[in-house]
C-alpha cells in the first residue's frame, strides 16, 4: 500500500519548499520524494479535507520580512498556488485547520500573535480575529517574550495555545464566527518553554512537551472549567545529558497508550508508557539516525512512524509495535532536505 506525507521544510539551504513523499507499507520503504509547492521556509503545512494545504510561508517586500499562510490547491501534483496572507513581520511556526467550523489557526512565534481565519468557500483565508500575547520567561535564549508556538483545537472544540517565550498555556473560547476569549491560563514551571501539546481523552488529561526543559508534564483538563491541573513533570532526556537538547514534537498514539517525543541534541524519539491513572513511565529511548529531528508522525494505522532530521537533511522510518510501543528502524538516510514537519495527506 502507498501513502503519502507532506514535509514542510526551511528553505535556508537546498530546499526549495513543501515537499511530498510516498511511504510503501509492503517494502517498508519511504520513496518517490517530489517538490510540490515553492514557498518560503514552510517550517508547518496543514491540508483540508477539501485538499487546500496552508503553508507557512516567509517572503521579504522592499527589504522588509514579510510572513504568513501561503494557500495550495493540492488535488494534483504539483500543487496550484491561489492566494496568499502575508503582514509585515516573521512568518508564524505553526497552522492547523478546523474543519468542523471552517477556520484555520496559526501561532506565530515571532511576534506573539495568534490568528484565526475564516476558511471562503474556494479555499481563501480572511482574516476573523487575533490575539497577541505579552510576557516573559527566565530562560534568555528564547523567552526574551511572547512566543506562541500551537494553536489547535481541544477535544471540546477551545482553541489552546501553547506560549513557549511566557511559560503558559492558554484555552480560549472560540465563537461560531470565530472570535476569542480567555477561559483559563495555565502557567508552568519557570523555564519550561511550553511547545505542542497532545490530549488523552480517555483519561481526560493532555500531554505537554516543554522545549527549553526537555520535559514532558501530565496535565488533567477539566472540560467543564477549560482548565489545566498539574499531574506529573518527567525528563524526556537522561538526567546525565548535560549538552544542549530542545524537545520538540509530541504524539498520542490513537489507542492512548504511548506516547513519543522527538528530542533535539540527544538525537532520539522518547517513548513513553501510558498508565492506568494516565500518568507516564518512560520505557525506550530510540536514534533517530541523524540530527535535529523537529517532528515525526505515524502512518494510517500507526505501525509505522516516520521522522525527518533538518540538520542531517535525512528522514528515518521505524515500525512501530502496537503491544508494546517499541520502534525499529527499517530505512535511514532517505534524503529530505531540512525537514520540520511531517503530515499525512488528508
Amino acid at each position: 500500500m502507498i501513502e503519502t506525507f507532506l514535509i514542510g521544510t526551511y528553505t535556508k539551504k537546498s530546499s526549495e519548499g513543501v515537499y511530498q513523499l510516498e511511504l510503501d507499507t509492503t517494502a517498508k520503504q519511504l520513496q518517490h520524494l517530489e517538490l510540490v509547492g515553492k514557498s518560503g521556509n514552510p517550517t508547518y503545512v496543514a491540508e483540508s479535507k477539501a485538499h487546500k494545504v496552508y503553508a507557512i510561508d516567509a517572503e521579504s517586500e522592499d527589504g522588509k520580512k514579510i510572513g504568513g499562510l501561503k494557500v495550495f490547491d493540492a488535488s494534483a501534483a504539483p500543487f496550484t498556488e491561489i492566494s496568499k496572507n502575508l503582514t509585515p513581520g516573521s512568518s508564524p511556526a505553526y497552522v492547523s485547520v478546523d474543519e468542523a467550523h471552517q477556520f484555520v489557526f496559526t501561532a506565530n512565534y515571532h511576534t506573539g500573535v495568534v490568528t484565526v481565519y475564516k476558511i471562503a468557500a474556494d479555499g481563501t483565508l480572511t482574516v476573523a480575529d487575533t490575539v497577541t500575547h505579552t510576557g516573559n520567561g527566565p530562560r534568555p535564549e528564547q523567552q526574551d517574550g511572547a512566543h506562541p508556538h500551537y494553536a489547535d483545537l481541544t477535544p471540546d472544540n477551545r482553541l489552546v495555545v501553547c506560549d513557549l517565550g511566557n511559560d503558559t498555556v492558554t484555552v480560549y473560547n472560540l465563537s461560531d464566527d470565530g472570535k476569542l476569549s480567555e477561559q483559563s491560563k495555565f502557567t508552568c514551571e519557570a523555564g519550561f518553554g511550553p511547545r505542542h501539546i497532545v490530549f488523552n481523552t480517555a483519561k481526560n488529561v493532555a500531554y505537554l512537551v516543554g522545549e527549553l526543559s526537555s520535559n514532558v508534564s501530565v496535565l488533567a483538563y477539566d472540560e467543564a472549567a477549560g482548565s489545566f491541573t498539574l499531574q506529573q513533570t518527567l525528563k524526556t532526556i537522561p538526567a546525565d545529558w548535560t549538552a544542549h537538547n530542545g524537545a520538540a514534537a509530541i504524539r498520542l498514539s490513537s489507542d492512548n497508550q504511548f506516547v513519543y517525543v522527538s528530542n533535539r541534541g540527544f538525537n532520539t524519539l522518547a517513548t513513553f508508557k501510558v498508565e492506568a491513572n494516565g500518568q507516564l513511565t518512560l520505557i525506550d529511548q530510540t536514534s533517530v539516525e541523524g540530527d535535529f529531528p523537529r517532528d515525526f508522525n505515524f502512518n494510517a494505522d500507526e505501525s509505522f512512524v516516520i521522522v525527518v532530521n533538518q540538520n542531517t537533511n535525512n528522514a528515518t522510518l521505524y515500525t512501530r509495535d502496537a503491544a508494546t510501543g517499541k520502534l525499529t528502524m527499517v530505512q535511514k538516510d532517505f534524503t529530505v532536505p531540512e525537514g520540520v514537519c511531517v503530515a499525512p495527506r488528508a
